[in-house]
């Protein structure tokens, strides 16, 4: 690794309409180093790259490229330095192909009347083999897996001629197959000199690639050091402030009637032969690779893709779950893997979030909402969730990802649901968020509510589960219960 300075900040800080979002952070990124911004949601790390990136003028402090301070610093002054970030959109054109978006930022600085489409293609091959990935490059984009589009956004920088790459959350989306992949491709951009700011809640993954880590919270730099100067524990305390426990409390073992029980659930090339019972108490892990079946198994027993064999048994009776308005009249509250599309009406307040699948509940004989019943109810929720927010008329989209996955949440906890079905309950969220999101998994389990997590997310399913049915194929291949199963054991599970 080069030990050569590429970009420095000083004193740096950023309000927004008074509210400090950065407040005299200093940092140093090397040539060549990978380095990890860490810190819970609103801890300041997006503003800290969108300064990276010139996105964002910083109200007080200097940047400093190549030893020379900047006074001037937009996204195409950033660019031109190579510094570049890839967002958890990619930015990508969907119906152009692999080789137009690899060359599309270089084409358009060059500003070329003619493109000259044999250069096109040798300089996104070009890039591609240095990344260390071989895609075809006449696909569309938009025919291409997440992961693959990663990789293209990756090697579109490097085309652009990246020195320094920040990665926001890219592996969210990811397999743990493709997270290697992606980790293996950052390795190289290391080995080629280019820096990497790596952005991660999955501290695993941060530990297994950075050298360095800055911890931020309430937008001030807490800690920095190198990676082995910290662990899971002492991460977590740096970025929350406080002790932190990984693991939700140990439950009582007494549990109560069979809610759920489910008998050669099956659907067309999706699902096959899927068994399985849940009591009131029961917290049920679901686990599997992308296309095991798991994400289907939920839509099943919510209606949004309904089992066309098989039986479904709700408190006794046989059921047919076929639309989700059958799922809630049966006590079935169902919790999406991707909030922002699936889960939540972004533009709309949190207020009207949460009230909206209980709108039969808050009207009046004329079937208009009660303004009274309402107010109460986002309260009660809210309080119940410590939802972290000024004001409930704010916009969804306002919020962190933990505290949307509370509104999420508080939706259908509302509704007292007997079962719950969680796909993905803290994708994108915070480490003191995640912990909070099980803490509350916890809770409802021991007021007697089932609950289905659904995750390939190992440490979480062994934190709050009592057993774990693994999915292959669209079939259930095996069912541990948590006693008797390691991290270790199930993730050779799941790769077999």
């Amino acid at each position: 690794m080069s030990s050569k300075s590429l970009l420095r900040l000083n004193g740096v800080s950023k309000s927004f309409a008074g509210v400090h979002a950065l407040t005299d952070v200093s940092l140093n990124i090397d040539a060549g180093e990978v380095l990890c911004f860490a810190g819970e949601n609103g801890s300041g790390k997006s503003t800290l790259v969108k300064v990276l990136a010139g996105v964002v003028a910083p109200n007080a402090g200097t940047i400093e490229v190549d030893g020379r301070i900047r006074s001037h610093w937009q996204p195409f002054d950033a660019t031109r330095a190579g510094v570049q970030v890839i967002y958890q959109d990619f930015s990508l054109f969907p119906n152009l192909t692999v080789a137009e978006n690899i060359s599309f930022n270089y084409e358009l600085a060059k500003r070329r009347r003619l493109v000259a489409w044999r250069d096109v293609r040798l300089r996104a091959k070009q890039a591609l083999e240095k990344v260390g990935v071989a895609i075809d490059l006449d696909t569309l984009v938009e025919r291409l897996s997440v992961a693959d589009r990663q990789v293209v956004a990756i090697a579109r920088a490097l085309a652009g001629g990246a020195r320094l790459i920040a990665m926001d959350e890219p592996t969210t989306a990811l397999t743990e197959r493709e997270v290697q992949t992606l980790l293996a491709v950052v390795r190289r951009l290391r080995a080629d000199d280019v820096a990497v700011v790596f952005i991660s809640h999955k501290l695993p993954e941060v530990f297994a690639i950075a050298e360095r880590i800055i911890v931020l919270r309430n937008g001030r730099k807490v800690a920095e050091g190198p990676t082995a100067a910290f662990d899971v524990a002492s991460l977590s305390e740096h970025m929350l402030g406080r002790k932190f426990d990984q693991y939700a409390a140990a439950r009582s073992q007494e549990r109560g009637p069979e809610l759920l029980r489910v008998e050669g659930l099956g659907r067309a090339g999706q699902l096959e032969n899927v068994s399985f019972s849940l009591r009131a108490g029961d917290v049920l892990g679901v686990t599997g690779l992308l296309g095991s079946g798991r994400d289907a198994l939920a839509k099943a027993l919510f209606g949004l893709a309904p089992a066309d064999r098989g039986r479904i048994v709700i408190g006794g009776r046989d059921e047919r779950v076929a639309s989700p308005l059958d799922a809630i009249r049966l006590g079935v509250g169902y919790v999406p893997a991707d909030r922002l599309t699936e889960g939540l009406f972004l533009p709309q307040s949190i207020s009207r979030n949460i009230a909206v699948s209980n709108l039969d509940r808050l009207s009046g004989a004329a079937g208009v909402v009660s303004g009274a019943r309402m107010r109460a109810l986002v309260d009660t929720w809210v309080n119940r969730l410590r939802l972290v927010t000024p004001n409930a008329e704010l916009p969804a989209s306002s919020l962190s990802g933990g505290n949307q996955q509370r509104v999420v949440l508080a939706r259908w906890l509302a509704r007292s649901p007997r079962i719950l079905i969680l796909n993905g309950p803290t994708v994108g969220v915070d480490v003191g968020s995640k912990a909070d999101i099980h803490g509350i998994i916890a809770r409802l389990a021991t007021e007697g509510m089932g609950v289905i997590v659904i995750s390939d997310d190992i440490p979480e399913l062994l934190a709050v589960c009592d057993r774990i049915l693994v999915m292959q194929s669209g079939r259930t291949i095996d069912e541990v219960t948590r006693s008797a199963v390691t991290e270790q054991s199930l993730a050779a599970r799941l790769a077999g």
